[in-house]
């Protein structure tokens, strides 16, 4: 008994075929994004990594001691009682 190849099976042939490679279509996308997704997250926690060091240098340039070390680095200030020293090499 030879199966005779009809329009509906033709169709339904076609349909899955058609579903098929939507599915995969979709699973590679999938794929893709969860990759992504992955390196955006390491990117994420480098960023939040920075930026509570970036927090921790702002709160330590909030001291006094860090405005001292300033004002004597850039502007050459001294204490009362100290001796300057001028150094002849130039940076």
């Amino acid at each position: 008994m030879k199966k005779r190849l009809t329009l509906r099976n033709v169709v339904i042939l076609v349909l899955l075929c058609i579903f098929s490679v939507s599915f995969i279509r979709q699973e590679i996308a999938m794929r893709h994004l969860k990759i992504e997704i992955q390196e955006k997250s390491g990117e994420l926690d480098k960023l939040k990594e920075k930026n509570e060091r970036l927090k921790d240098e702002v709160q330590g340039t909030k001291t006094d001691d860090y405005s001292e070390k300033m004002a004597r680095e850039r502007l050459g200030s001294i204490k009362p009682g100290e001796k300057a020293v001028i150094s002849s090499e130039k940076k």
